[in-house]
């Protein structure tokens, strides 16, 4: 088994290295800190790659059921369009769903995931 512990900011990314990258619930990341990451998991794909991306909505904030409390840190589907422009988008959905993931992400949420393949 081969694996690596690092913090994003400390993480080697290397060019065109993954066939996968998912990013989930990453939500702990400014936007100016959310942006770059967005751009190294985009530069990580080889071509073909795919991306996998689960988060939370702004609408969040009413539920209080897990996720960051700052409208900043959530992602709409306008950001992810945007922020992954560069990709094609497989796959784009805001839906809501009761988790059960343990004690801080539980009840009623309001979640969007993404699958986008590099060009």
């Amino acid at each position: 088994m081969n694996f690596h512990l690092s913090s994003s900011e400390d993480w080697q990314w290397q060019p065109a290295h993954y066939d996968l990258v998912a990013a989930i619930f990453i939500q702990f990341a400014d936007p100016d800190a959310r942006r770059i990451m967005f751009e190294q998991m985009m530069a990580t794909l080889k071509p073909g790659g795919i991306l996998i991306l689960q988060g939370y909505t702004p609408k969040q904030l009413d539920y209080k059921t897990g996720g960051p409390p700052l409208l900043s840190h959530l992602y709409t589907e306008e950001l992810l369009r945007a922020s992954f422009a560069d990709m094609d988008i497989i796959e784009l959905e805001c839906y809501e769903a009761i988790l059960h993931e343990g004690t801080q992400h539980a009840g009623q949420s309001a979640l969007v995931g993404m699958i986008a393949k590099k060009r």
